[in-house]
Order: structure tokens, then C-alpha cells, then sequence
């Protein structure tokens, strides 16, 4: 089962990170991704253990951003897969196999290869971009490629969303999201956001036998 509600805490320091993340799981938050990247890489596994420690203790199941050897070492929930990361292909067999691989795409073209390659849930976006170089999907984008797919694979959708474009994120077929700054902004919004999302139920994800 994968929740329908992400926090991405990308923090710079391991205080900010253990400060939001526990403030997020206070508030209620299912998942965390956890964004390694303003780590030194000497002080990425005492930090992830001791973050561990935290979702643990509130039941919030944690997806390990990219390093998906630190997630087998953590024994975390899973791993989420930027697209110049490994292949899922590649880390699905490293995995164990009670753990989840999600991963990030932009066009139909991105998610058709993901779903062959049979992660568990696809983060699409960017909804909105602050970036000139990157196109935003928004709620034409997410419907054109929900629409297409006509997948089981759950379809999360990230990039600057807010509680406000929840209702028609929906209405396209992505089922859930991946927020940060709305969150940092003020923790008491993931009710908010679980409320519109339903998210008290999780997505069902594919079984493998």
C-alpha cells in the first residue's frame, strides 16, 4: 500500500532534517522521502537511523531519495528514483522484496518505461515549475498522460502543490502527491491535504508473486 500524501524533506543540515520530519509526523504525515542530497556522505547513515527512529515511532512508513543502498542498510519502507538515477530495473533486484520503488517522470513516453520496468508508483510532474528550462505539466499535462496510461500504477503528482489544486488533481487520475514547501510553510496543512485526499485509505499497489 502506498500512501497518497509525500513529505520531501530536502533540508541542507541534519538538525532541519530531523526538526521538519518530526513535526511532519506529529502532524499526521503517512510517508516521508528523504532527500540526502545537503548531506555529507559521512553523516547520511546515523542521520537516516536516527530519522528512522523518528517515522518509526509514529508508524510513517520512509522512502530513501536515490541511495538505495542506504534504504537496504535502513531496511526503510523504499526507495524513490530521480530519472538520472539507477535503473529500477537494476534496483529492484537489490531490494528486499518487501520494499517499494518509486520513481519520477515528465512525459507519457517516462512513465510507459516505468511501468515496464514495474515500479510501484510514479511521481509525475513538475505540476507547476519555477524553472524556465522545465515545462509544467499542470491539470492538461496530468489529465493527457493519466488518460493515456490507463495504469494501476498509482500516478503522484508533484511540483508546487498546494491544497487549492488538490480537488482538480484529482479529477485527472493522479491519486495522490508529493508536497515540501506547502508543508514547511505550515505542518498543520497535511490535514488539509489528508481531508481532500481521502488519504486516511492508501492506494493499493501491485502484488507480485
Amino acid at each position: 500500500m502506498i500512501p497518497k500524501l509525500h513529505f520531501i524533506s530536502n533540508a541542507k543540515t541534519a538538525a532541519a532534517h530531523k526538526e521538519h520530519i518530526q513535526k511532519a509526523c506529529s502532524s499526521g504525515i503517512e510517508a516521508v522521502q528523504l532527500d540526502l542530497k545537503h548531506i555529507a556522505k559521512s553523516e547520511r547513515l546515523p542521520l537516516a537511523e536516527e530519522i528512522h527512529n523518528i517515522t518509526s515511532h509514529f508508524q510513517t512508513r520512509l522512502f530513501i531519495k536515490t541511495d538505495y543502498k542506504l534504504a537496504i542498510q535502513l531496511k526503510a519502507d523504499g526507495v524513490f528514483l530521480d530519472q538520472k538515477d539507477a535503473s529500477p530495473t537494476l534496483v529492484r533486484k537489490e531490494l528486499l522484496a518487501w520494499q517499494s520503488l518509486g520513481a519520477a517522470a515528465s512525459t507519457l513516453e517516462e512513465c510507459q518505461e516505468l511501468i515496464k520496468k514495474e515500479v510501484d508508483y510514479i511521481a509525475l510532474g513538475p505540476f507547476k515549475s519555477s524553472q524556465a528550462s522545465q515545462k509544467a505539466l499542470g491539470i492538461d499535462g496530468f489529465a493527457a498522460i493519466a488518460n493515456a496510461l490507463e495504469t494501476e500504477t498509482p500516478l503522484l503528482g508533484f511540483g508546487g502543490i498546494t491544497t487549492e489544486d488538490v480537488n482538480d488533481i484529482l479529477k485527472t487520475g493522479v491519486a495522490g502527491i508529493l508536497a515540501s514547501n506547502a508543508i514547511l510553510a505550515d505542518f498543520s496543512i497535511i490535514k488539509e491535504f489528508h481531508k481532500l485526499l481521502d488519504a486516511g485509505s492508501s492506494l493499493e499497489m501491485k502484488h507480485r508473486f
